[in-house]
C-alpha cells in the first residue's frame, strides 16, 4: 500500500475517534443533561403550577401532582442519591429557562408542537389529551364552541398555552383574552369578564369537580394532542434515556397508582392551593 494512502487512513481513524467521545458508538455526551445530573447529583425540573392535576402546590409550598410523581420516579431511576429540585415559571417562561440551562427538563403538561420542537427536543408522549371549553353554569344554551364565536364574546386562555394558540386560530369574531395561568382565566370567567375558557380537558374536568354547580364543560374536544417532557435541543443521549424510562414507567404499578389518585379521585383537592 502506498504511503500516502496509509497516511490518509490513519488520519481518518483519528478523526472518527475524535468525533466520538462517549465510547458508545458515535453520539457525543459532552453536553448531555444526564451526565450533568449524574455529576451534580441533582435534577432540576421546570414547572408552571396551576395545571390541575399535573402541576400544583400544597399549602406548604411543595410541588404535587401527576407530573411531580413522574419526575420523582425519573430522578429515582437515575440513582438514589439524585435530588429532584423544582423551579417555578410562568408557562411561557419554561422553554427559555430550559434553553438557558436554568432547568434540566420541563414537566408541565406541555403539548408537543412543531414550533416548540424548533426550540427544544421532546421525549415520546406520556399523556394524550385535548382542548376543551368551560362555561359558567348560568350559560345553559351553548352547545358547541362554534356558537361562542360571535362579536362581543370573550374567550379566556392561559398565555403561551396550546389552548391560547388554538383559540386565536379558530375564534374569528370573539375576542381572545390572555391570562397568566388557567386559574386566572377561570377566575375571570367567574367574575363575568369572560364568556368561556379554552384549556386542556383534564384541568377543566378537575376545575368542574372543584367548582361543582358553578361551571360546566362542553361535550367534545376542539383538538387532540400529546403531552411530552421537554429537554435541551438535540441532547440525544438524554432523549434516548428518557424514552427508555418512559417505556418502563408508563403502565407500571407506580404510574397506575399515580394516575388513579390524580385523575380518578378528588380527595386531594382539599390538599392543594390555587396559584
Amino acid at each position: 500500500m502506498k504511503k500516502w494512502l496509509v497516511a490518509i487512513l490513519m488520519i481518518s481513524v483519528l478523526v472518527i475517534a475524535g468525533c466520538s467521545n462517549d465510547s458508545g458508538g458515535g453520539v457525543s455526551t459532552e453536553n448531555s443533561t444526564i451526565q450533568k445530573v449524574l455529576k451534580d447529583k441533582k435534577l432540576v425540573i421546570g414547572m408552571s403550577p396551576g395545571y390541575f392535576p399535573f402541576d400544583m402546590k400544597d399549602p406548604n409550598g411543595d410541588f404535587v401532582g401527576y407530573d411531580v410523581d413522574f419526575a420523582n420516579a425519573l430522578g429515582a431511576a437515575l440513582g438514589k442519591d439524585i435530588k429532584v429540585e423544582y423551579k417555578q415559571f410562568t408557562f411561557d417562561g419554561l422553554i427559555p429557562a430550559l434553553q438557558t440551562g436554568e432547568v434540566d427538563m420541563v414537566f408541565a403538561g406541555m403539548t408537543i408542537r412543531g414550533d416548540r420542537a424548533l426550540a427544544v427536543s421532546f421525549a415520546n408522549p406520556y399523556f394524550q389529551t385535548g382542548q376543551a371549553v368551560m362555561l359558567p353554569s348560568s350559560d345553559t344554551k351553548t352547545k358547541t364552541w362554534q356558537e361562542l364565536d360571535v362579536k362581543g364574546n370573550k374567550i379566556a386562555v392561559g398565555i403561551g398555552t396550546t389552548g391560547a394558540l388554538l383559540a386565536k386560530d379558530v375564534f374569528k369574531n370573539a375576542e381572545v383574552l390572555d391570562f397568566e395561568e388557567f386559574p386566572s382565566a377561570a377566575a375571570a370567567m367567574a367574575q363575568g369578564k369572560a364568556d368561556a375558557v379554552v384549556y386542556d380537558e383534564p384541568a377543566i374536568a378537575v376545575w368542574n369537580l372543584k367548582n361543582a354547580g358553578e361551571v360546566r364543560a362542553l361535550e367534545g374536544l376542539i383538538s387532540s394532542e400529546n403531552l411530552g417532557i421537554a429537554i435541551k435541543k438535540n441532547d440525544f443521549e438524554t432523549l434516548q434515556w428518557v424514552n427508555s424510562f418512559l417505556a418502563s414507567y408508563i403502565g407500571s404499578p407506580s404510574e397506575l397508582a399515580s394516575r388513579h389518585k390524580w385523575f380518578e379521585t378528588s380527595d386531594w383537592l382539599t390538599e392543594v392551593v390555587e396559584e
